[in-house]
């Protein structure tokens, strides 16, 4: 049973959304613990620029006024709370909710109208995601339910015989 190597993953998110479990290496019982087997890696000879686009998307940022993709749809969180910049798509239910309530703040707060084109295309993007995640949605994902967030693990459950590490 000494030999029996667990399968090592991570979850990488691809620029259409979807989340792919990729291996990465095998972890082998040492003792009280593991030894992890790294698989070849290498990193890419261009940079990946879907993984550098969403950054950008949420509006702000410092370049031009407005033009070319000002109406486009947000794909990220603002740049503040616990998931800044993390993509909307995926994300747990209760960071979309906090969120979406911070849009709705700003929506209702005359002083900042400046950004309120901005915080109604953010606000649009999460209740698409919630109404997705829900089974509401129009993403054509319907049968593909969303990756795993920290609040799917509880912690507290002392029955850890499954987890192989």
């Amino acid at each position: 049973m000494s030999d029996q190597g667990y399968p090592v993953t991570v979850a990488v998110r691809r620029p259409d959304g979807r989340v792919e479990q990729v291996r990465v290496g095998t972890a082998f019982r040492n003792g009280d613990g593991f030894t992890l087997k790294l698989g070849e890696m290498s990193i890419g000879s261009a940079p990946d620029a879907a993984a550098a686009a969403p950054r950008r998307s949420y509006g702000g940022g410092g370049g031009g006024g407005g033009g070319g993709g000002g109406g486009g749809e947000v794909t990220v969180f603002p740049n503040y709370g616990r998931s800044k910049g993390g993509p909307i798509h995926g994300a747990s239910m209760q960071d979309l909710e906090y969120y979406a309530n911070g849009a709705r703040r700003s929506l209702n707060d005359p002083s900042k109208s400046r950004w309120h084109d901005r915080e109604r295309a953010l606000l649009a993007s999460i209740e698409a995601e919630i109404a997705r995640q829900r089974g509401g949605g129009d993403a054509g994902g319907g049968e593909e339910p969303p990756p795993h967030g920290d609040d799917d693990f509880s912690g507290g459950n002392d029955d850890d015989g499954s987890i192989p590490f």
